[in-house]
This record gives structure tokens, C-alpha cells and sequence, in this order.
């Protein structure tokens, strides 16, 4: 999270909201948000919806429905013009993620 709000205004620049979401509930993003000082929408899947129709859930030590950790990027009328998927302990490639915001920007 602490790097999506480090780079949050180069994804700004390429004409991109940056938007985190996971299973966890409301009421601990709204802690997770002030304890992070995140400046982007942290969305809760409490009902898994995100998890599922994006095709990302998976069970890991027990749990149903938790999310891979994943990267989308979506155009303005909802289309998913990319997804990148990653394993748990990998960290994004932030850099890949920002050219492609910047490649989708610069085609639209």
C-alpha cells in the first residue's frame, strides 16, 4: 500500500485513479487508511463479489475467497485493458504498471 501512495501521482499523471480493494471489512480499511495515510479509495469485497468476478479467488491456509494478489487496469467504460497477477510474497512491478496506464492514456 505504502508504495501504491508513493507512486499514486505518477499513475495521476497518466490519467489513472489508483484504487486498492480487499476482503478485509470497512471498519479496519478506515484504520488502515490512517495508520498508512493512504490518498487513494481503499474498497472493501466483504462479500467477495470483486474476488469473484474478477477471477482472483482462491483458498490459501483454510480461507475461502481470498484474493490474489493482483493489478488491474481499467478504461473509463469499465473494460479491463490489462491484469497482472502476482504470487504473495511478490511485489508489483509498479514501473510495467505505470507504462501501461501511460501506453492506455496516450491510445485513448
Amino acid at each position: 500500500m505504502e508504495l501504491l501512495r508513493a507512486r499514486s501521482k505518477e499513475f495521476e499523471s497518466a490519467g489513472v485513479r489508483a484504487m486498492a480493494a480487499s476482503r478485509d471489512s470497512p471498519w479496519s480499511h478506515v484504520a488502515w487508511m490512517q495508520a498508512l495515510d493512504l490518498d487513494f479509495p481503499l474498497l472493501s469485497d466483504w462479500n467477495a463479489e470483486v474476488v469473484q468476478g474478477f477471477g482472483i479467488a482462491r483458498d490459501y491456509r483454510g480461507m475461502k475467497d481470498v484474493a490474489q494478489r493482483s493489478a488491474f487496469l481499467i478504461d473509463d467504460s469499465g473494460t479491463v485493458r490489462g491484469a497482472w497477477a502476482y504470487e504473495n510474497a511478490e511485489v508489483p512491478d509498479f514501473d510495467e504498471l505505470v507504462s501501461a496506464a501511460r501506453a492506455l492514456s496516450s491510445s485513448s
